[in-house]
């Protein structure tokens, strides 16, 4: 797939929210939320992970992974509430631990980043892109 200005994709919505824009972070390898993201910062703490030191806050951020952890959700809702969370979240296959974190913010009434299912080949190619997510799971490449 060519990705350029205008391109468009359909993901599948996993949490639905309003739309959404941002540069896409798309992450080379699984990451675990808890001890890999300071929940205070946004910033990649996993001194293992290839992409230490990027902060996830306000991007579109794509995992083609996740590592488990029962804490994960916690350290979302903490993003979440902190401000520092993703502006939407690119999922390669859904993670209901990671994903209830957002469904406890959109029931506690804070802004809550959408989550989307698109397969991990097509977000590697997203990386760097801004984008623009719609609430039906367009994604357009600004």
């Amino acid at each position: 797939m060519v990705v350029n200005p205008g391109t468009a994709l359909k993901t599948e919505v996993l949490i639905p929210g309003s739309t959404a824009a941002g540069h896409c972070l798309a992450l080379t390898a699984p990451i675990s939320f808890w001890g890999g993201v300071d929940p205070r910062t946004g910033l990649i703490i996993d001194a293992r992970h290839p992409q230490l030191g990027e902060n996830i806050a306000g991007t579109v951020l794509a995992l083609p992974g996740t590592i488990g952890s029962s804490s994960a959700s916690a350290v979302l809702l903490e993003l979440v509430h902190a401000g520092r969370a993703p502006a939407a979240l690119l999922m390669d296959a859904p993670d209901a631990i990671l994903l209830l974190g957002l469904v406890v913010a959109r029931e506690m009434g804070w802004p809550t980043p959408p989550a989307f299912r698109l397969a991990a080949a097509d977000q590697a190619q997203l990386a760097g892109h801004r984008l623009a997510v719609a609430d039906d799971g367009t994604i357009t490449v600004q």
